[in-house]
């Protein structure tokens, strides 16, 4: 486990997220720990908006609430469309979908059955 910063380890950090999107009524949220399966983050946590409008405010308010406690992104894409934020606050990832972009790339399934090829003896 990696501290995200100084003062918040990640499950923190992930706690404390949960409750920024749920300000903002994300829908459908879930936590994938992917710890065992990857060594660049933790944590994912995948949210969705009904409009547009709606997946920019939540991020928005990820932004803003971390920003209060001393914590900066490594990196935000997809502000400009507003249909798949990513936010990396890099042991904790953050995903807010737009509800069918979320469907087409289910993320979800991707990481619970662990696509990923096998490594070659």
């Amino acid at each position: 486990m990696f501290q995200i910063n100084c003062n918040i380890e990640s499950e923190k950090f992930v706690q404390l997220a949960l409750k920024w999107i749920e300000d903002k009524q994300g829908k459908n949220t879930k936590t994938l720990d992917i710890r065992n399966q990857t060594t660049f983050a933790d944590y994912f946590i995948i949210t969705s908006g009904t409009s547009e409008r709606q997946v920019s405010a939540i991020a928005q308010n990820i932004e803003y609430e971390a920003k209060k406690i001393g914590m900066e992104p490594k990196s935000v894409e997809g502000e400009r469309e507003s249909h798949w934020i990513l936010l990396d606050y890099y042991d904790v990832i953050i995903h807010v979908f737009y509800e069918k972009d979320r469907e087409f790339y289910d993320l979800e399934r991707l990481w619970k059955e662990d696509l990923r090829p096998e490594k070659e003896d």
